[in-house]
């Protein structure tokens, strides 16, 4: 099946483009082996470093081009369908064409790959920010739950609560 980015944007939902994308146990049946090389270079071309821009601003940096899944770390520009050496050395249309390329996060992209579905993957919501907001759930910090006067994080390094005040507000 030859994957498209105009055919998953009919797709309405994350979990139906996800579901499109999916690869599942592992990354294409024929690897790089001994000629990773030649995909290292690659991905640090001058116009490989242009399309990337062009993918990033159509999708306006969001995972899977939906609106409602920002990705706040590394954009990852995903090929909907897996390389090979000979689509690298041939310079085929799958490998530049915007029509076949996504952005994803990380998360999301080992998802596609690996099949390591999880419900962040696929049910996460993201809390809109509003000005002067100061929880830092962007910083390292899950499980935002907003009390009284404060936001009560769990931070993901050391698993302790922290409460942030909110601005303007008073005890």
């Amino acid at each position: 099946m030859i994957r498209s980015y105009s055919e998953m944007s009919n797709l309405t939902t994350f979990k139906d483009r996800f579901d499109y994308c999916k690869i599942g146990n592992g990354v294409c049946d024929q690897t790089f082996g001994y000629e990773r090389y030649l995909n290292q270079v690659f991905y640090r071309s001058l116009e490989w470093k242009q399309i990337r821009q062009q993918v990033i601003l159509r999708d306006d940096g969001c995972d899977l081009g939906c609106k409602d899944h920002p990705i706040s770390g590394t954009i990852i520009i995903h090929h909907l369908n897996p390389l090979t050496v000979d689509d690298i050395t041939g310079n085929t249309d799958y490998l530049m064409n915007p029509e076949y390329l996504v952005c994803v996060s990380m998360q999301t992209h080992n998802a596609i790959h690996y099949g390591v579905e999880d419900s962040v993957t696929l049910s996460r919501e993201y809390i809109p920010r509003t000005p002067n907001d100061t929880c830092p759930w962007e910083k390292g910090y899950d499980n935002v739950e907003k009390e009284i006067q404060q936001y009560v994080c769990t931070d993901r390094r050391t698993g302790r609560r922290v409460s942030v005040n909110i601005p303007g507000q008073s005890n």
